[in-house]
């Protein structure tokens, strides 16, 4: 098998959709000789942040001289940007190997992208993997071993309300699931719902490490890599990593993927004062209201369009939410012809809402 051919039927695949659980993925992981029992993990849940501590982590591993391995989601500019080893993607050849071994296994796409990981990590002998949870933490697919090296939880906020819970401590609770019992959980500050995690470090008998507040999402997140790499006894320059769509600049354009309202937060506070046109696009399972009532104030035109990805909420529906806090709002369905028309304003261009507009928009940029 090719890996062209190894990549349009993991793609397939994502027809399956999302199916929260464990009973499969753990069912192909042992037909496998459950790898995921051989590695050291890292494991990382949280709403926002995830990717950028776990590439602050990893890139420190790795200046440390060890062998470590990155899981992270969703993708940007290549497929297998989701599992590196030492900072290079998992070869070609090497991922349709593992493809064409699995595929018929009736698992979603995550669950079989996560089982190779960890075959391939384990095949590697990796020193650590560090691995970002999918979505939740409890019933996520990366949960599926006995007992992690650490446990992160970052910020922790409002999303996938669908699976996760209709509250901050409800998602909180699922997020706390990737504490195993007498481990470690390294804590950013989440004032809202520490009690939680407090509260399964008990129940654990696990060790809690809070992180004290910086008022900063980035020192915040510096401080969480950092508080990790000293438990696991590493000493190691920290940088914080330019990751694709995360507050990515691109000369006058700015490119990010946060879909939430501490995304949008966060967002917010790099944006200039006036003069923004941006060009936002959003999943219809999001909360686009609260996102758009933070972004869409501080900008002076708005384009709304659409992305690739099934669950793409309407454009004209997002034209009407932002609608609610921009007087000028239009909207075109092709989000490249939507990038070209935001360029013609000749002011900062915003492209953000979501990282599979992201995806579709990026190779415009570069």
């Amino acid at each position: 098998m090719d890996y062209q051919t190894a990549l349009e039927i993991m793609q397939n695949k994502q027809s399956l959709g999302i199916k929260p659980g464990l009973s499969s993925i753990k069912s192909l992981l042992a037909k496998m000789g459950d790898p995921q029992e051989k590695i050291k993990i890292i494991h990382i849940a949280g709403t926002n942040g995830k990717g950028t501590v776990a590439n602050l982590i990893s890139n420190g591993l790795v200046s440390c001289g060890l062998k470590t391995g990155l899981f992270t989601s969703p993708w940007v500019t290549d497929y297998r940007e989701q599992i590196q080893l030492n900072g290079n993607f998992v070869p070609k050849e090497r991922f349709a190997y593992y493809v064409e071994q699995y595929y018929t296994e009736p698992v979603t796409e995550f669950e079989l992208l996560t089982a190779i990981m960890f075959r391939y990590f384990a095949d590697e002998n990796v020193d650590y993997a560090v691995v970002e949870c999918g979505m939740g933490g409890a019933l996520d697919a990366t949960n599926a071993f006995t007992r992690p090296e650490v446990a992160v939880i970052t910020s922790v906020s409002m999303d996938h309300t669908a699976f996760l819970g209709n509250t901050v401590k409800e998602i909180a609770a699922q997020k706390a699931g990737i504490i195993k019992d007498n481990s470690v959980c390294v804590l950013y500050p989440n004032p809202h719902c520490e009690e939680i995690f407090e509260e399964r470090c008990k129940q654990t008998g696990s060790r809690l490490i809070k992180i004290k507040q910086q008022h900063d999402f980035r020192k915040n997140n510096l401080a969480v890599a950092r508080e990790c790499m000293a438990y696991l006894g590493q000493c190691a320059h920290l940088d914080y990593p330019v990751l694709p769509a995360r507050q990515e600049r691109f000369g006058n354009i700015l490119l990010d993927g946060a879909h939430n309202e501490n995304g949008a937060h966060a967002l917010a506070d790099s944006l200039p004062l006036e003069n923004i046109t941006a060009v936002i696009a959003m999943m219809a399972d999001k909360d686009c209201d609260s996102y758009l009532k933070i972004i869409a104030p501080r900008c002076r035109k708005i384009i709304t369009t659409e992305t690739s990805n099934p669950r793409t909420l309407a454009a004209e529906n997002l034209a009407e939410i932002a609608g609610r806090y921009c007087n000028c709002v239009s909207y075109e369905k092709d989000p490249h012809k939507a990038l070209e028309l935001a360029k013609r304003e000749n002011m900062f261009t915003l492209v953000c809402g979501s990282f599979f507009l992201a995806r579709d928009v990026r190779k415009d940029l570069i």
